[in-house]
Order: C-alpha cells, then sequence, then structure tokens
C-alpha cells in the first residue's frame, strides 16, 4: 500500500492557530480550472494513522512528551496550536467516508476533550451527499464550520470552471449544513470572469451568495496558478484578467449588492490587493465608503504589492 503523504498546509486566515490534522491530501473535485489542486490525486488516510496521530498529540499536549519515530510536524504544529482547535486537511476532508469520519471525530473528543472547534474545507458535493441526520450527528462531535468555495454564482463560468455543480445545488448546500446548525464560511473570487464577464459575474455571485446567507464570507483575488486551464487561457491570451483596482470595483459591488441576515465579511487574504473587514448589514456604509476612496484616488501604492500576494 502507497505511504499517505502529508500535505502542504493550505488552510483558511481564521485557521491559523488551529492544528492542522490530514484526513486526506488532495482533493476530490481536482478540475477546477483555475486552483492549484487541479490535476491532484486524492489520497485517503488510514483511520489507524489518524489515531496515532491524535495519541501522540494528546501525549505532546497533555504531558510534554514527545515519543521518537512520531513525525517531527506533530510537535511543529502543537507547539503554535491554541488547543482548542482542529482543522482537518486537506482540499475538502469532508470526502473521507462517514464510517471513518464519525469514529475520527469520536476519538478526537475522547482524547483531546478539550477541543471546542472541528473545521473542513468542503466541496458542494461532499456536503449533498450526506443525510441531515448525519451532518447533525458530525455537529454532535464538534464539526462547527465548513469552509464552502462557491467561486462565482454565474452558472456560466461555474461550468467553465469545472466546479461540477450549479449555483441551486451550491444554495442547497448551504442550507443543508445550516439546518445542521453547523456554520458556513463561503468564498468568492473576484476575476473568474475576465474583462468581459465582470458585471455578470459580480450581480450573479452576488444574488447567490445572499441566497447562501453564511455566517462568514471571503473574498479571494484570482491568482494565475502556473499549470492550471486559466494560466494557459491567460498566457495565450484567450483570458484578460482584470486590473487591480476592477478587483476592487468587484468587491464594492458585492458589498453593496449584499443582503445578509448577519455575515462577518472580510477581504483579508493575502490574495486581495486591499483589505476590508466587517459585520454586514452594519458596516456596509463604512466599508464601501473606504473602498470608493480607494477607487476614486486610484493610488496604485496603497495596493498590495504583486510579489506579496499569494494563496
Amino acid at each position: 500500500m502507497e505511504r499517505f503523504q502529508r500535505p502542504q498546509i493550505i488552510r483558511p486566515p481564521s485557521e491559523s492557530r488551529s492544528y492542522f490534522l490530514p484526513l486526506t491530501s488532495g482533493c476530490s473535485n481536482n478540475t477546477c480550472a483555475f486552483c492549484s489542486y487541479y490535476g491532484s490525486k486524492l489520497r485517503l488516510r488510514e483511520l489507524a494513522d489518524i489515531k496515532s496521530e491524535i495519541d501522540a498529540l494528546a501525549l505532546y499536549k497533555d504531558k510534554s512528551v514527545y515519543l521518537p519515530g512520531r513525525p517531527d510536524v506533530i510537535c511543529e504544529i502543537a507547539r503554535n496550536w491554541d488547543g482548542k482547535r482542529i482543522f482537518l486537511q486537506d482540499g475538502d476532508a469532508l470526502v473521507y467516508p462517514l464510517e471513518k469520519l464519525v469514529p475520527a471525530l469520536e476519538y478526537i473528543s475522547e482524547k483531546l476533550p478539550y477541543v471546542e472547534r472541528i473545521a473542513a474545507y468542503a466541496t458542494c458535493q461532499d456536503i449533498l451527499r450526506i443525510v441531515p441526520e448525519d451532518l447533525r450527528r458530525l455537529k454532535e462531535l464538534k464539526l462547527a464550520i465548513l469552509y464552502i468555495g462557491l467561486e462565482s454564482g454565474d452558472d456560466e463560468i461555474l461550468q467553465k470552471i469545472g466546479k461540477g455543480v450549479d449555483s441551486r445545488q451550491m444554495v442547497q448546500a448551504a442550507v443543508r449544513v445550516k439546518a445542521a446548525g453547523i456554520k458556513t464560511s463561503v468564498t468568492v473570487i473576484l476575476g473568474l470572469g475576465g474583462t468581459g464577464g465582470s458585471e455578470r459575474h459580480v450581480i450573479e455571485t452576488s444574488a447567490v451568495l445572499n441566497r447562501m446567507d453564511p455566517d462568514f464570507a471571503g473574498a479571494l483575488t484570482l491568482i494565475m496558478v502556473p499549470g492550471t486551464p486559466f494560466y494557459q487561457a491567460w498566457k495565450s491570451g484567450s483570458f484578460v484578467p482584470i486590473s487591480a483596482f476592477q478587483s476592487l470595483r468587484e468587491l464594492l459591488a458585492l458589498i453593496k449588492y449584499s443582503d445578509f441576515s448577519n455575515c462577518l465579511f472580510s477581504s483579508m487574504h493575502a490574495s486581495n490587493y486591499f483589505a476590508v473587514r466587517g459585520t454586514l448589514p452594519q458596516d456596509k456604509t463604512n466599508m464601501t465608503r473606504k473602498l470608493e476612496e480607494m477607487i476614486r484616488r486610484q493610488d496604485p501604492s496603497s495596493l498590495r504589492p504583486e510579489f506579496l500576494r499569494g494563496l
């Protein structure tokens, strides 16, 4: 059997103090044309191996004991761990078979009872294949938040990027997660429509995002990743990216068109040229005013430099 290789840590900004526990490597939906996971192979970790890491983590955390022969990365991550949160890797850890996922979460509760919250990336497909009662069971086992990539509400763009679902299914998934009592954090990607599809991308994405009504929402800005179809389209000239200030206009429109119950909205991700953060609808006026001033000034020095942008 091929040995499981621990994946690189790719996580949401809000999980910086979490312990990163791999259940999988890669992503089940490896056809997204813009994504660094494009073409990756999904690998599942053996449950016994996961439990062994949990044992090692508990021993280190509770007794400051580190057993030889265990991966050094366990201690390296644990040193920065807040002891409260665990983030399940990798690109969509919710794809891990339910008959193994439940025992893994039960083992976390047994060995690390002080953990308050477990989080994971999840695709729409992952969510819709799990029946509501099983999602509620995962919530009981402290799965408290799922990070879902909407990317765009434009069905033409979703088809073009190889997302594998449409906007209607995205809304269904968000509704199912929220009904189980699990919080949703939904990401969208500025610039996915290019210069020609920018307006439609923003309008459709705003409409779908409002229907999903997430607890948290984050905007990223498209970055061309070598080896992906989007990168090749950019190099060939068939895809024309929006400019930095056009991305701010898209961000401004998303906030202006927002109609959430109560959502913490952020563009703090490193891919973005400018960061705003606030609770919508309460902070809409302040957030839009700040972006409008940035767009009016057109000062490149106020933007994040290209060399500091990243995924």
